[in-house]
């Protein structure tokens, strides 16, 4: 069970073993992009690949799905963001339990934006968890742990990709042991628990008043979505790509200035504690372009105040 890019190594591992996928279930096909195409998940299209049965409730709770699955007669279920709550006609359904590929070392980081969250928080390790599923959030017992170091570099896109085959491969490595009795699920410490929200869209408004530091984090936390942007002129203008300059004289906060050599980019805006340099930019409306094709077409962003 599991919907986007992060749940296709888990899947992929799956088929490459021994065991039988006997279905696959993911999210319904939904209206995506400015064209509002249908969309398949990631999972939905491996799953397709290899000829595999597959299933897309709207809600696990619909009359009937339970006794779909039932008919099925799994021995376990695999959940790797699939996006639904099991309900617990479900997660009693199977001899083996459902277990749930995490990305996190729970119990830090439940919920809804682990992997971003750990980027926002300035984390230097994180994990991956294979824990089996109960009633809560994220709060079953954790049967293996693996850690996965953060560069100072990653995003939350680059980030999931580590964590999505270091899940796969925990997976691989936890089955057998979990099969044969040769691994016993801990209680995670409630003590240590700490929870993640759900991101949205506003999320990604740039506050000038932060730190170099603050700011660096967020952009990339919000990468690949829902991206940061700030407001020029009336007109949204998305951040494509920034660099943090923390040696710069700090000016005011939001007002777009000229860099000079050694200096990495030739833009910046000022914020709490330094400069925020600007690589790639893109107005509302317009194409993405580098911060200096943007200057020569707008002269009077150099010395404007981004809010």
């Amino acid at each position: 069970m599991g919907t986007p890019e992060f749940a296709v190594p888990s899947l992929e591992a799956l088929i490459r073993s021994t065991y039988q996928v006997v279905a696959v279930y993911t999210q319904p096909d939904r209206k995506a992009g400015r064209g509002q195409a249908v969309t398949s998940s990631e999972v939905k299209k491996k799953a397709l690949s290899q000829g595999l049965k597959i299933v897309q409730p709207e809600s696990l709770k619909v009359a009937g799905t339970a006794e779909e699955m039932a008919s099925l007669a799994p021995d376990l279920i695999v959940v790797a963001a699939f996006g639904q709550i099991l309900p617990a006609e479900i997660l009693d359904l199977p001899k083996f339990g459902c277990l749930n590929v995490h990305p996190s070392l729970l119990p830090r980081h439940r919920g809804a934006s682990p992997v971003a969250t750990a980027v926002l928080q300035g984390d230097e390790i994180t994990g991956v968890t294979i824990m089996l599923l109960d009633a809560g959030m994220d709060t079953g017992p954790i049967l293996s742990q693996r850690e996965v170091s953060i560069s100072a570099d990653d995003t939350t896109g680059s980030l999931s990709i580590k964590l999505a085959h270091a899940g796969a491969q925990l997976l691989t490595e936890t089955l057998p042991l979990w099969f044969d009795g040769r691994v016993k699920p801990r209680p995670q410490e409630e003590s240590r628990a700490s929870y993640s929200k759900v991101i949205n869209k506003g999320d990604g408004e740039i506050d000038w008043r932060l730190s170099t530091l603050e700011l660096w984090r967020r952009f990339r936390a919000f990468d690949p979505w829902p991206g940061c942007y700030a407001w020029w002129r009336g007109k949204r203008l998305k951040l494509g790509k920034v660099v943090p300059l923390y040696s710069e004289k700090a000016g005011e906060p939001g007002k777009v200035i000229t860099l000079s050599p050694p200096a990495p980019a030739t833009v910046g805006v000022g914020n709490g504690d330094g400069v925020l340099g600007l690589l790639r930019v893109q107005l509302e409306g317009k194409r993405e372009v580098s911060a200096e094709e943007f200057v020569r077409g707008q002269r009077d962003f150099i010395g404007s105040r981004l809010l």
